[in-house]
């Protein structure tokens, strides 16, 4: 049982249908002929040679079919990853050099070291820390940032690497006198062919159209001898095994670079692996196993030069379009990379960087996520601002510092919400004995003498304080009339020991001015720390009540007791 869930092809492998195959075997060939475009334009994101996008289209996908959870996870170079790869190493060396291909395969050890520890240790669930709306405005200023990048490629024009789009934008704009205009012109031909053809039918490889599209132009018109920019000779054969390059001084300048591709590239993949799983109910993802999966696929491709990699939302909703049941279709994607490699490279000499570029561009712009932002402003303006922020300190600041200040931004958003929890004061609804927040239902029956509150959230260290003001705030505006004080604890899941003494401080100074206090629907687990704290009989076995109503009522009692005793001795 252990094994299976650790080699997941364990479980497909021996259940797998003769039918099956059928759909594996076109998924497996459509998402193949993408990748070869897609590969090649995205290793050219990462700053290095587009070889590099074929050779980490080979042994990942094969590995991460063997240990993926997910059936229809398209693993490979995506754009997000190759342009953090290219922040990570663009300050410690010239791209494209020996020394920086060799930073970026072992960049992709390091990640499948964090990953697969992470997956070990069971600490998917940090990937939590990054809420939707941070991911959101990362994702699309980064798309906006790999996109405008690729203008040096679509003008023919030598704008200076950067991961600033002001930067980018002011070197586009001072040297648009030297646009080669054949360049751009391929490259408007292949962003029309990639568009025009998704909108037709997205089962068709409009990468791959253009790339042939782009190879004919450049071959049948001459338009080498016009300046267009090709890739040039591709070197053949299958990559080359080598250990990766391991030194405490590139541990140190790659280690955050590959803590930011770790996550973000985790949470890209285990974002689009759950969305296509809801659509299949016989297997289920393990985000834990997804990172060993990930991991492994990175370790693994890190000895046959690839550079990091992940599962890529387009590919991977095409893959299971295209009819994708098991891994079996990643397998064939990579043997048909792998025959690529050894056979087909001869065939991209004239390939335009144009059309590279017009690949990417399509791609990452549909990653720029408008509707949620429109979204969040209608529902959520805490949220909206927090994507506002993320997306313009991406922008403004860079990729990497994008992702800290989303770290950060979400941090600060689960402390800010966990240490100022909603609170409510109660009133009656008339006629009956349910009692709601008095600030969002009118008409609502309020006693002078009587005051409910309820708190929404788990009563801890982090919110303590805030608990105490609240309840001596409202304590101080009902004024001497108030006589009791009930806490409706039907939100308060658990308390720690700082919470136990905020409530036996609220209970001393409501002692202390004659009000008394009581607890209604008090879970059973709150209950049974209320008894090892001893605050069970501080309380009083009398003060719990199942619900607020009866709360009231006992009040209503005694203190009808109380007058008819008050009566009885006045008689006398």
């Amino acid at each position: 049982m252990q094994l299976k869930k650790f080699l997941p092809i364990l479980e497909w492998l021996p259940a797998y249908k003769t039918e099956d195959l059928k759909g594996d075997l076109a998924a497996g060939l459509t998402v193949g002929v993408m990748l070869i475009p897609q590969g090649m334009a995205y290793a050219m994101i990462a700053g290095l040679p587009p070889i590099y996008g074929l050779y980490a289209s080979t042994i990942p996908l094969i590995i991460y079919s063997l240990f993926g959870t997910s059936r229809q996870l398209a693993v490979g170079p995506v754009a997000m990853v190759s342009l953090l790869t290219a922040a990570g190493i663009g300050a410690i060396a010239e791209g494209g050099t020996e020394t920086y291909i060799a930073l970026a395969i072992t960049l992709a050890l390091f990640v499948g070291l964090i990953q697969f520890l992470l997956g070990a240790f069971r600490l998917g669930f940090l990937v939590n820390f990054l809420s939707h709306p941070v991911i959101s405005g990362f994702t699309s200023a980064a798309a906006l940032i790999i996109g405008l990048s690729q203008l040096k490629h679509l003008l023919g024009v030598n704008i200076p690497r950067s991961h600033h789009i002001h930067e980018i934008l002011i070197g586009a704009v001072e040297r648009f006198g030297e646009i080669n205009w054949a360049t751009f012109l391929i490259g408007l031909g292949g962003i029309a062919l990639i568009m025009g053809i998704k909108r037709i039918n997205r089962a068709i490889p409009g990468p791959l159209l253009a790339v042939i599209f782009g190879i004919l132009a450049v071959w049948g018109l001459g338009l080498t001898g016009q300046g267009v920019k090709i890739v040039g000779e591709v070197p053949k054969g299958l990559p080359s095994f080598g250990i990766p390059s391991l030194n405490m001084e590139s541990f140190s300048a790659l280690l955050p670079a590959a803590l930011a591709i770790a996550l973000v590239s985790f949470m890209e993949s285990i974002a689009v692996a759950k969305a296509i799983q809801a659509k299949h109910k016989n297997y289920k993802v393990d985000a834990n196993q997804e990172l060993i999966g990930l991991g492994l696929a990175n370790i693994g491709g890190s000895f046959f030069q690839s550079y990091p990699v992940t599962g890529g939302f387009s590919r991977t909703a095409v893959n299971d379009q295209a009819g994708a049941r098991t891994g079996l279709a990643a397998i064939i994607s990579a043997v048909l990379i792998a025959l690529t490699l050894l056979f087909l490279t001869g065939l991209f000499y004239y390939l335009p960087n144009a059309i590279l570029a017009s690949v990417i561009m399509v791609a990452v712009f549909g990653l720029i996520d408008i509707k949620e932002a429109v979204h969040l402003w209608h529902a959520d303006r805490s949220d909206f601002w927090m994507l506002i922020v993320t997306f313009i300190g991406t922008l403004a600041l860079g990729i990497e510092q994008g992702i800290l200040i989303g770290v950060v931004l979400s941090i600060a958003i689960i402390i800010f919400r966990t240490t100022m929890p909603h609170f409510a004061v109660l009133g009656k609804i008339p006629g009956k004995p349910h009692y709601k927040n008095i600030t969002r239902f009118d008409d609502l029956e309020v006693r002078d003498d009587i005051l409910i509150m309820r708190f929404d959230a788990r009563l801890y260290f982090a919110n303590v304080n805030y608990f105490k003001e609240k309840m001596e705030e409202e304590i101080a505006r009902k004024g001497k009339k108030l006589k009791l004080l009930i806490l409706d604890a039907n939100s308060i899941n658990g308390l720690d020991s700082s919470g136990m003494h905020a409530l036996e401080e609220i209970i001393d100074f409501c002692h202390a001015q004659g009000i008394e206090f009581d607890l209604a629907s008090v879970k059973g687990p709150v209950r049974d720390i209320l008894v090892r704290g001893g605050l069970i009989d501080k309380i009083g076995e009398d003060n719990f009540f199942m619900r607020v109503q009866h709360a009231v009522d006992s009040f209503d009692e005694k203190g009808k007791e109380r007058y008819e005793k008050y009566v009885l001795q006045t008689n006398e």
